[in-house]
């Protein structure tokens, strides 16, 4: 049998999004009673992680050669022929993003799907191309004793992707993922490649860091990396409503933390009533780590607990009580920091034809989560959907990205829900969701955009006051919108 670790005894509760295998659309994969179309006659279906926005793109190209001049010629040639052809132009890599966000009807879509990585150990730095996998980067950089300084929680995304969204990850006390990049090459919308840094294409730099694909094409990145480090996990029990304002005392009290997340108690007797935090401080002997651990026998096991939580408060209880019982006691020993990262989402997928897993993150100030914790306490548990999961985690403020969600230090509650693939499931996901921005926007909140389109015109200017901004700037450099989204057509394509 394979070693604990925290993974496996939290029941696979560290995953970002279990369930989120990237699946192309089959027409009889489509649930009776949901509508979704299938594919015009002669088209291409493609789909994202929420495995409901199946579009139809018009030409699909899957890229594993790295960002040389050959692969420059053939993303300019593509780039023209859609401008020539009045179609949109959008890359991606996994699309596990959830509101096709990673899509454009009538598209010529482009997969990257890349291997390379060029350390500069003097100077803490990497080169990587677009389309690599951050298990990649990790294979890469373990060997050579270094880690990404943030990443997301799992491995299976693109590290352009990543930029794009701006994702943020367990290491701290850091902002988004963009905050780590030094430098990155774009193909515009006229075909040039260009250098965008803080002291180079400033605005497109920062416009393209959370900007969604809609500013052009990355080729490639510089972004900064960290010693890997052998870390020892630390528990704390305390009450949900206070886990916002402690969090940020014990990252301002030792500043040796190097990792850190919280969870909440998710049982229908006890909703978000009481809370776990666990800190990973590194150990005197950094001798001789070993090799970074993917997911061992007990990851795979843990997911049968994770995926029987739909309508058993008992299997929830269960796994409250391995959580904040069984690991602390049993998985508390050290741990590499590339293997607490380098676990991905297929551990806990989604088997179920008839459900899908469906992401929310809000972004409120540590002072604000007790009142975070009541809105949720008041909307969710009258909704149809079952919450399996949810991290909390710490942002820093982010100076730089003109569609932010951290203009303070802000705790983010990401939350994973099983949704049934039905039309009253999505309807009322939709209301929730809905429901819970309103109430996260009234504390001063944000919401996360990777995820489904569900939140109103308003909520989406009012959670993001630059929108505007960005779309004019937008249309300056790319007057033929080659560069559109699923996301772009919902909220600003009318700005």
């Amino acid at each position: 049998m394979g070693k604990f670790t925290r993974r496996t005894l939290l029941v696979g509760g560290g995953a970002l999004a279990g369930g989120l295998s990237t699946r192309y659309w089959m027409k009889e994969n489509i649930p009776a009673g949901l509508g979704l179309p299938a594919a015009p006659q002669g088209a291409m279906l493609l789909d994202d992680a929420s495995q409901l926005n199946p579009t139809p793109v018009q030409k699909h190209i899957v890229v594993k050669e790295n960002a040389d001049d050959a692969f420059i010629a053939m993303l300019r040639r593509e780039l023209s022929e859609a401008r020539t052809d009045r179609r949109p132009f959008v890359v991606h890599a996994a699309r596990h993003s959830m509101g096709g966000q990673s899509l454009a009807k009538d598209a010529t879509a482009v997969t990257l799907d890349q291997d390379f990585l060029e350390p500069d150990t003097a100077n803490s730095i990497c080169r990587v191309p677009a389309g690599v996998r951050w298990a990649q980067v990790i294979g890469h950089l373990d060997p050579i004793g270094f880690s990404p300084k943030v990443m997301q929680s799992n491995n299976d995304f693109g590290v352009a992707s990543t930029f794009c969204v701006n994702a943020h990850g367990w290491p701290v006390p850091h902002s988004g993922f963009g905050s780590t990049v030094r430098s990155l090459r774009l193909m515009n919308a006229g075909g040039e490649v260009v250098t965008c840094s803080r002291t180079e294409n400033r605005d497109l730099f920062n416009m393209t860091m959370g900007g969604y694909g809609l500013t052009g094409a990355i080729i490639d990145l510089e972004m900064e990396m960290v010693p890997n480090r052998r870390l020892k996990p630390e528990y704390i029990k305390l009450p949900g409503r206070e886990l916002g304002t402690r969090f940020v005392k014990e990252l301002a009290d030792d500043p040796a933390i190097e990792m850190a997340y919280g969870r909440l108690d998710v049982t229908i007797d006890g909703f978000f009533e009481d809370g776990l935090l666990i800190t990973y401080k590194p150990v005197e002997d950094q001798s001789d780590l070993p090799a970074a651990s993917g997911s061992g026998f007990l990851s795979r096991t843990a997911r049968h607990v994770f995926r029987a939580q739909p309508g058993s408060d008992r299997v929830k209880r269960g796994r409250w009580y391995l959580e904040t019982e069984i690991g602390p006691a049993v998985g508390g020993g050290e741990v590499t920091r590339n293997s607490l990262i380098n676990e991905p989402v297929v551990t806990l997928d989604d088997r179920d034809p008839t459900r899908t897993d469906i992401l929310h993150e809000y972004f409120v100030a540590p002072e604000r989560l007790a009142d975070f914790i009541t809105a949720c306490q008041e909307v969710i548990p009258s909704s149809y959907q079952e919450l399996l999961n949810i991290t909390l985690r710490y942002v820093d403020t982010d100076r730089e990205s003109w569609l932010n969600y951290a203009s303070t230090p802000r705790i983010a509650a990401v939350m994973l829900f099983s949704q049934e693939m039905t039309v009253r499931g999505e309807a009322d996901m939709a209301r929730m969701t809905s429901a819970l921005i309103e109430r996260v926007i009234g504390m001063g909140g944000a919401y996360y955009l990777p995820y489904r389109l569900h939140a109103t015109d308003r909520q989406f200017i009012r959670s993001y006051p630059r929108a505007g901004e960005f779309v004019a700037a937008k249309r300056e450099i790319d007057p033929d919108l080659l560069f559109t989204n699923l996301m772009w057509d919902r909220y600003m394509a009318r700005l």
